[in-house]
């Protein structure tokens, strides 16, 4: 057994059938536990043409292991297709019932785990004043991630690992500038290429090792609803970028400073709702009640 074997001896893979939840589902499973999985979602055509275009990426690696790769480009700019993901009708449908109509799309991230890879410690995408990891964008407020993976995880091949409900806590060790080696509840998500893993940017997670001896690719696309702004202005778009991003993409390739800001509030403003959807308590369907 290798030093990477050993680093987290466990697995408590999840084997809930996603693909039997519905929309109130899928939005509780995210809001409450802290994941949901869309499996399948991308056909098989679109996945080999996205892992085509990103096979010549420029690549660079991790302080802790030169077999943890990323791309040195967002994919989005590297890759016609990743850029039409951004607008992908089926998660777009998705992210309007969780979100909301306006939605900002933040970042895209694409990783290749190489075989020999140790796993990534438990950690969160989100810190709200801002780290050399993720600048301000990790600040906002409401912030997601859509994990695309290009290739079937398994119990070996680097699967995902969260802390479900860990993006509620207000306990001390919920800080997201905290991370964890590992957690005796953490849950494992092994799924089939083309799924998508959708997780609020503080809920802690990580993946395991990739023990085979195939790579394991992914690409990462940010999402928050436009009022969610960072804490601190970011660098926008390269304008040239937005301009000739597909149209699909570019209803979400809004300003990144984007936001909702306003001091001056009233005690009772004119024109307030009597009513919304997206805070309504049964949202979750008849589970609401359960």
């Amino acid at each position: 057994m290798t030093e990477i074997e050993r680093e987290v001896d466990f697995m408590n893979v999840d084997t809930t059938d996603y693909s039997a939840l519905d929309r109130a589902e899928q939005i509780r499973r995210f809001e409450v536990e802290g994941y949901v999985v869309l499996p399948s979602i991308l056909p098989p055509e679109l996945v080999t043409r996205i892992s085509s275009e990103l096979a010549d990426a420029e690549m660079t690696h991790t302080s802790y292991s030169v077999n943890q790769t990323r791309s040195v480009v967002q994919p989005q700019w590297h890759s016609p297709a990743v850029a039409e993901l951004i607008g992908f009708p089926p998660m777009a449908e998705f992210l309007a019932a969780l979100l909301g109509d306006d939605i900002v799309f933040t970042r895209g991230f694409f990783q290749r785990t190489l075989p020999g890879s140790p796993g990534i410690s438990m950690h969160t995408d989100g810190q709200p004043h801002g780290s050399n990891l993720f600048g301000y964008e990790g600040s906002c407020p409401r912030l997601l991630r859509v994990l695309y993976y290009l290739d079937e995880l398994t119990e070996e091949r680097a699967p995902f690992r969260l802390i479900a409900r860990s993006h509620l806590s207000f306990h001390s060790d919920a800080s997201p500038y905290v991370r964890y080696k590992s957690h005796p509840e953490e849950v494992t998500l092994v799924v089939p290429a083309g799924s998508a893993v959708v997780i609020p940017s503080l809920l802690f997670h990580g993946s395991h090792p990739n023990l085979s001896d195939q790579p394991r690719e992914l690409v990462q696309l940010g999402y928050r609803p436009a009022w969610a702004g960072p804490v601190q202005p970011v660098e926008e778009w390269d304008p040239e970028h937005v301009a000739n991003a597909p149209e699909i993409a570019k209803p979400f390739l809004q300003s990144l400073n984007t936001s909702g800001a306003a001091w001056e509030q009233e005690h009772k403003p004119s024109g307030m709702r009597a009513d919304s959807e997206g805070i309504r308590p049964g949202r979750w369907g008849d589970l609401a009640d359960s």
